[in-house]
C-alpha cells in the first residue's frame, strides 16, 4: 500500500466507489486489522516501513468516507 504514487490513489478510490456496501465493508474490516497488525509490529519494533502505518490510516478513512457517502 505505501510503494503507491499519488496518481494510484484516485484509481484506487474509483476502484472503491464501483464496489458495493457489503464488499466496502469487508474491506474496512480487512484494512483495520491490517492497520492493528501494523501498530503491533511499530510497537515491538518489527515494522521496516513505518510510512505504512500513514498510507494505511489514510485507506481507512477513504473506505470509511465512500461507504458513508453510499449509506446516505
Amino acid at each position: 500500500m505505501a510503494d503507491k504514487k499519488k496518481g494510484s490513489v484516485r484509481e484506487d478510490a474509483k476502484a472503491l466507489r464501483e464496489m458495493s456496501e457489503e464488499q466496502l465493508a469487508e474491506k474496512l474490516d480487512e484494512s483495520r486489522r491490517e492497520l492493528l497488525s501494523a501498530r503491533f509490529k511499530h510497537a515491538t519494533a518489527q515494522l521496516e516501513k513505518t510510512s505504512e502505518l500513514k498510507a494505511l490510516r489514510k485507506q481507512v478513512a477513504r473506505i470509511s468516507t465512500i461507504l458513508n457517502e453510499k449509506r446516505s
